[in-house]
């Protein structure tokens, strides 16, 4: 592990501060739901439902919010604190998402924090030590695969809605 982990510069961490969240979060929960929710077993989602959670981005200077409803994550717009909110820079996310960094690693190096429920916690961590993630397939981050998805989830969202 580098002795100074990256972090954004801090001009780049103002700009994108100042950039509105929900858009962020509706990104997110599209990668979590290609990602992760179909692996989620139904003990586990029913623990999710009604529980909001954060991702905080420290040198972002961003939050993400969200929550599992309707059997999927859905991004929302909490003014209130979150039940579980979860801090790291953006270069720890990718390391955690690439499964190049252990989670316990970095939350005993203070580089991850998560403040709130702790039970909850624990069996979002948990739940995903125990899945067999693929590392960070970046072909699902390709702009077909994600446009797809994204007309999929819009689709759904407007269901009885016919065009002209």
């Amino acid at each position: 592990m580098p002795a100074t982990p990256f972090v954004l510069p801090k001009p780049i961490g103002n700009f994108l501060g100042r950039l509105p969240t929900y858009p962020g979060s509706m990104l997110l929960v599209l990668g979590l739901n290609v990602a992760l929710a179909k692996q989620l077993t139904p003990d586990v989602t029913q623990m999710l439902v009604g529980k909001k959670l954060r991702l905080c981005v420290t040198d972002a200077q961003s939050a993400f919010d969200f929550e599992w409803r309707d059997g999927r994550f859905m991004a929302c717009q909490n003014t209130a604190a979150a039940d579980l909110t979860i801090s790291a820079s953006a270069h720890d996310f990718v390391l955690l998402a690439r499964r190049k960094e252990d989670p316990d690693t970095l939350f005993f190096n203070r580089r991850l924090a998560m403040q709130g429920d702790t039970e909850l916690g624990l069996l979002v961590k948990n739940t995903i030590d125990a899945i067999e993630l693929p590392m960070l397939d970046l072909e699902q981050l390709k702009p077909s695969h994600v446009l797809s998805q994204a007309r999929t989830h819009f689709r759904s969202l407007l269901g009885g809605f016919r065009a002209r």
